[in-house]
């Protein structure tokens, strides 16, 4: 089997790929399975993944997290004929079996988190925009604003240009930005955990309390939040269902089963209360203090 990270993944801090990939190499070497790696960093490396796909190298591909399949020249791994299943990225239109997370439900539940704590203000620190779980993650956030009867102007969004592999400097972007502001949101919402890291890291340098002034929460469940000053709240993705599952997928394609495979997979991610989210900040005069209601009295999740 073949494992294919999208093009140029560097392994941050998140190291959502490597938990993934973990999980996927060893459910198939149970199985009497080698996982070999392929990163698509070049127009060579997307050739060579070609070769190994069309002269039977490799019995199937994993494609994790890329926006796009291989190709070269007229060639492209669809027509290679051997499975191909996708994971972290829904594929399942052009009828590729895909394990993907539930990011627009679980965004939604870290957002409505922050607004039973009272927030009515948020920064929202975005991915490269048009990517796939930018577009659900922020759709999630959009939606509690909604369910709490809030409007769309309750959120300011930063970012868009840095994809989530530059998550750590678009976390210090975001934190100068939010530095600058005359009046400041009282809640951070990250598209991912790199960024809320070194966003709490560089707000924290300049005499900003975590979350006395400001709440953070993170999107990926990183083992290093837990270890951060203070120890990230985030919504955890199963990375290891998501390899196991991707895994399992592709053994029952080997097994000549792939009539009753499920085209979807939706796995959900769950969240993580820790110490960087506390109660609103509402002391009059407070930078952090919060917009004004707008006279919305938003809803309160039990």
């Amino acid at each position: 089997m073949a494992a294919l990270p999208g093009p140029s993944i560097v392994f941050g801090t998140a190291q959502i790929i490597p938990a993934v990939l973990q999980s996927l190499s060893s459910t198939l070497a149970e199985n009497g399975f080698d996982l070999i790696f392929s990163n698509r960093n070049s127009p060579a490396a997307e050739r060579h993944i070609l070769g190994q796909a069309f002269d039977g190298s490799v019995r199937g591909v994993v494609v994790l997290g890329a926006a796009s399949l291989p190709a070269y020249g007229r060639r492209c791994l669809i027509d290679a004929e051997i499975p191909v299943v996708s994971l972290l990225l829904d594929r399942s239109a052009a009828g590729i079996p895909s394990v993907i997370t539930n990011d627009r439900e679980a965004m939604q539940e870290g957002a409505l988190h922050l607004i039973a704590l009272e927030h009515r203000s948020f920064l929202y620190v975005a991915g490269e925009a048009g990517n796939y779980h930018e577009v659900e993650r922020y759709s999630g956030l959009l939606d509690a604003l909604a369910t709490a009867g809030l409007s769309e102007k309750a959120v300011i969004r930063h970012g868009g240009r840095l994809g989530f592999n530059e998550g750590l400097q678009n976390g210090v972007e975001a934190a100068h930005a939010f530095l600058g502001m005359e009046r400041r949101p009282t809640a951070v919402i990250c598209c991912a955990d790199d960024a809320a890291i070194s966003f709490i890291a560089t707000v924290r340098s300049h005499g900003v309390t975590v979350p006395g002034d400001v709440s953070v929460v993170g999107f990926d469940g990183a083992a290093i939040g837990a270890f951060c000053d203070p120890p990230l709240t985030t919504l955890a993705q199963p990375t290891h269902d998501i390899g196991a599952r991707g895994a399992e997928i592709m053994l029952q394609f080997a097994d000549g089963a792939c009539g009753a495979l499920p085209l979807k997979t939706t796995l959900s991610s769950r969240l993580l209360l820790r110490a960087s989210t506390g109660a609103a900040n509402e002391t009059p005069g407070h930078p952090g203090a919060p917009y004004p209601a707008r006279g919305v009295r938003p809803k309160r999740r039990l």
